[in-house]
């Protein structure tokens, strides 16, 4: 079943008188829960919190991101959060960018991101591989019976093949139905960012009844900047013997591929 879901991911909140200088405070709404927790967040929405603040942080129009690794070191709660950003490697063509988001004072999630220098590179461009169909070709499928609405719903679903509750590999479109943060219009980076956080979900190859797998992080590596709002996963996955796995999906957008995700899983029996 589909809920509806009209809030955005977040909304701007006061700062309070302990934050860190520079900080923003947000307030996550109901859109960004996950499918399993109601007090936790699906990790799409504070991937694309990190990387709003990595956008924010010095920007300079001669530089692109280009990689993008999110480090989720605990569950995100619902509520009040703080997000900060700084330089942490200045340089003329190569400088390195961090992210924190923190609850209550405890840091929950951390995004690095590499920022490269731009430069005309179309006479050595090689091609990136097949183009996805587009998601006017999708199949909308209603979410699993069981899964709690929030980000799922906040997010249209386009399956090519696969879907959230069927096993193996899948290859999907998605597209933000809300704000990243209230008002505001999110970057093609921020909606990457959202979508390409379910490559696990969307590679999924064990029962979910039956087992968790629950990735650690997302990587992202971009061999251009995404354009528009949709965002394509050609995704898959491999389990191990030993309670590790890898997810992992080409990315696309609207005018093909645009680099590549990765997510660390770990798994054991529910």
């Amino acid at each position: 079943m589909t809920t509806t879901v009209t809030d955005p991911f977040f909304r701007p909140r006061p700062p309070a008188p302990d934050d860190p200088p520079g900080a923003e405070r947000v307030l996550a709404t109901g859109s960004t829960a996950g499918p399993w927790f109601p007090d936790g967040q699906h990790m799409g929405p504070p991937s694309a919190l990190l990387v709003r603040a990595l956008e924010r942080c010095a920007p300079r129009e001669e530089m692109l991101l280009s990689r993008l690794t999110v480090e989720v070191l605990g569950r995100v709660p619902m509520g009040e959060l703080t997000v900060t950003a700084r330089v942490e490697r200045p340089g003329r063509t190569i400088e390195l960018v961090v992210a924190e988001l923190a609850a209550a004072g405890r840091a929950v999630a951390r995004a690095t991101g590499w920022r490269l220098a731009v430069e005309d590179t179309a006479a050595a461009a090689t091609a990136p591989g097949p183009t996805m169909p587009g998601p006017q070709e999708g199949r909308i499928i209603p979410t699993p019976e069981g899964w709690l609405p929030g980000y799922l719903d906040a997010v249209d679903w386009r399956w090519l093949t696969g879907h959230l509750g069927e096993s193996g590999p899948g290859r999907a479109w998605g597209r933000l139905r809300v704000p990243v943060v209230e008002d505001e219009e999110p970057t093609p980076w921020q909606c990457l960012a959202a979508v390409a956080d379910s490559t696990n979900g969307a590679a999924a190859r064990l029962d979910l009844n039956r087992w968790l797998f629950v990735n650690t992080d997302l990587t992202l590596h971009l061999h251009r900047a995404p354009r528009g709002a949709w965002v394509g996963l050609d995704a898959d996955s491999v389990i191990g013997p030993e309670g590790l796995g890898t997810a992992f999906a080409v990315v696309h957008d609207e005018h093909g591929p645009v680099g590549r995700a990765a997510q660390a899983l770990t798994v054991r029996p529910r």
